[in-house]
């Protein structure tokens, strides 16, 4: 249920060599590639038109954009909703109920910080939840706890594409930064071999997007059964989980299509260039 969201830059204005530096995040920066990078946009030495290709980004990716808004709106006020129906226990109690009944007493269960941080780590065998998950006794709370349970009943069970998810990982964390470095390198030094590599390896993140679809549709699904047969929710008062699970499911499928419609932009520039 952690909804860790990547920080986006978006270049405008007229003058293009201030954005790319803060693109860059690299005002006090002097490795040799932002160095040189600064130099030449300063001078004028490349001149790539950034804010047609940032504006026509934005409009490729509208759909996701919206989609993401709506499914945001959506969790917060479904979660506040359900914070404000009582549960018979609280998030931490419930999840031990949960993973007891499945037989995973070797998964423990922790507090941490923030909101809608909650997770399962499958190396630890940790369920960590947020401070609020953790102690209220709320619709909200025995739902999210639940479904971080589902994650730690999949592993448990060798769930296939949570095996698989794990394992894209480390891959999808490299082409989330490497990747986007290497297509903006890319596109301001005009070469196309780093263009490529970066879009193979921003290819690792919209696989791993498509595999965690199932992953956090199934953990949810999960959930909502197993409250209803342990009596921790009466199925009359499901409606509220259901609500919060149904927007978080939303939140990730917008992650998706972003995720797949920026390959596909990128995709789309590199064949432009080609061209």
């Amino acid at each position: 249920m952690a909804l860790s969201g990547s920080r986006s830059i978006i270049l405008c204005g007229p003058d293009f060599a201030p954005s790319a530096i803060q693109l860059f995040n690299c005002q006090n920066c002097r490795s040799a590639i932002c160095v040189l990078i600064k130099k030449q946009l300063v001078s004028g030495e490349i001149s790539v038109p950034f804010f047609f290709y940032n504006f026509q980004y934005l409009l490729f990716i509208a759909p996701a954009l919206i989609l993401g808004m709506i499914a945001q709106f959506w969790l917060r006020n479904a979660y506040a909703k359900a914070m404000k129906q009582a549960a018979p226990l609280s998030g931490a109690a419930a999840a031990r109920h949960i993973l007891d009944s499945a037989g995973l007493h070797n998964v423990a269960i922790e507090r941490i910080g923030g909101q809608l941080s909650d997770h399962y780590d499958p190396k630890a065998k940790v369920l960590r939840l947020s401070p609020d998950v953790y102690s209220e006794r709320t619709a909200a709370a025995v739902g999210i706890a639940a479904h971080e349970a589902g994650h730690a009943i999949q592993d448990a069970r060798h769930y296939a594409p949570l095996i698989i998810r794990n394992i894209a990982v480390p891959a999808a964390g490299i082409g989330s930064n490497a990747g986007i470095l290497l297509l903006i390198i890319g596109l301001i030094f005009q070469l196309n071999f780093l263009l490529y590599a970066g879009i193979a390896l921003f290819s690792c993140v919209v696989f791993f997007q498509l595999i965690n679809l199932p992953v956090e549709f199934n953990a949810s699904s999960r959930a909502k059964a197993i409250l209803v047969d342990l009596n921790i929710v009466p199925r009359e008062e499901m409606p509220a989980v259901r609500n919060v699970l149904s927007a978080a499911a939303l939140t990730y499928v917008a992650a998706t299509l972003q995720s797949i419609l920026t390959l596909m932009y990128y995709i789309m520039l590199a064949s432009n260039r080609r061209d």
